[in-house]
């Protein structure tokens, strides 16, 4: 991969932190954006400007057009088999929220004592949503652990999966171990016994190949400002079947085919959840996101990513008082690499770092049930993407190393 190039695309890497050259190993947090995706929003604005699904005229058409055409081919991105599984959400936490209301509570299909599935690498955004429905339905939680590596325990499926079991859902990658679960077996596991398959794939589709048909997950939930994309913009994938037995968050207009005083009837999927105007210009620099990550390459992409951990990891590891966390194969990792040192706390590790100009993330990640399993506050984490290098990891260690020095 042709990282210096790749920098070029990326205005923000131009510029500097205190007079020293900005790293920015938080994309785990947020990706950056490249020029392509800035130039496509602008052109939107600039251009033609105009709501979708409504106007007849050819400004209207013509965001129409760009609209349904990133739709088109972020479904391509992730193997959907058709552009109408792929609907338009604000994020990630939006996605699996539709999940819970609109398939787990509104819809009654789960019903007081049934179970959901979950594991103890969630995000909280794969928690929350489920505390809702346990409140609200009197359903029952059950997690599936980790190792002491961080590895899914994966023999507690075969525990805990039960015929009361309608749900399971997995983080495909952990945002603080960078683990890569086994979301095809898992989704085995669940079809079983009946239950769907409802995956966050926040951590994975910006960065290794995923194929929704070979996972055969029900539903997947990823965000678009992760994979080079705009903030504002998520999507939510379900196999047709789902999305048509899940009820809509909004009500509103677009969402419905057709509505009298006291009823209405809902539009197709996927537009049933797309109430309101929804996010033009995010979702067309969505799109172009995805034709700069298709040009790149998904495989090379997740090769890049697992030179980069690999070479982190063994720098990292010869640092005095450096304690790294997660599986120590890379080919189990995306690319995260979290760790904590013995004489400075995670927050101090981030200031410190901020002054050499690296950026990287401190905290319990919006993972806390994780940090309880390891017995953590928090943890220092970097994380890479498609426009680092080496070089970059070199920074993060020298700087790393100016902690000790600070803590000495």
């Amino acid at each position: 991969m042709n990282v210096p190039e790749i920098k070029k695309d990326f205005p923000i890497l131009q510029r500097k932190m205190r007079d020293k050259p900005l790293t920015y190993l938080d994309s785990t947090a947020t990706s950056q954006k490249p020029q392509q995706v800035i130039d496509s929003m602008v052109d939107y604005y600039s251009r033609y400007n105009a709501n979708v699904h409504r106007a007849i005229y050819e400004l209207g058409e013509e965001a129409t057009r760009a609209y349904e055409g990133a739709r088109e081919r972020i479904a391509e991105f992730i193997g959907a088999k058709d552009p109408m599984e792929v609907a338009f959400t604000k994020s990630t936490t939006e996605s699996l929220n539709v999940v819970a209301y609109g398939y787990a509570l509104k819809s009654g299909r789960l019903a007081k004592g049934d179970e959901v599935l979950g594991t103890v690498l969630e995000h909280h955004s794969n928690h929350v949503p489920w505390h809702f429905v346990r409140d609200l339905k009197g359903i029952v939680l059950k997690y599936v652990d980790v190792d002491d590596e961080g590895h899914l325990r994966m023999e507690q499926y075969d525990e805990l999966i039960t015929k009361r079991t309608k749900l399971v859902t997995v983080a495909h990658v952990s945002n603080v171990l960078g683990t890569i679960t086994d979301v095809k077996e898992i989704a085995k596991r669940a079809h079983e016994v009946g239950a769907v398959c409802v995956v966050d794939a926040a951590q994975s589709v910006p960065h290794l190949p995923v194929d929704v048909a070979a996972l055969d997950c029900d539903f997947l939930a990823f965000s678009g400002h992760k994979m080079l994309g705009p903030t504002g913009i998520g999507i939510l994938y379900g196999k047709k079947e789902m999305l048509e037995a899940t009820e809509p968050l909004l009500g509103g207009g677009e969402m419905i085919s057709e509505v009298h005083l006291g009823s209405a009837k809902w539009n197709d999927v996927p537009y049933k959840f797309e109430g309101g105007t929804p996010p033009i210009a995010e979702a067309i620099g969505l799109g172009a996101a995805v034709d700069y990550l298709t040009k790149l390459g998904m495989l090379a992409v997740r090769q890049h990513e697992m030179e980069l951990t690999a070479y982190a990891l063994e720098k990292l590891a010869k640092i005095p008082g450096v304690r790294l966390y997660g599986p120590r194969s890379v080919k189990e990792r995306g690319g995260v690499v979290s760790f904590t040192m013995d004489k400075a706390h995670p927050h101090d590790i981030a200031s410190i770092l901020d002054v050499e100009g690296v950026c990287i993330r401190s905290g319990h990640h919006c993972a806390q049930p994780l940090m309880e399993r390891y017995d953590l506050a928090a943890t220092a984490r970097a994380s890479f993407y498609v426009y680092n290098d080496l070089e970059d990891v070199d920074r993060l260690v020298a700087a790393l190393e100016k902690v000790n020095e600070v803590f000495a």
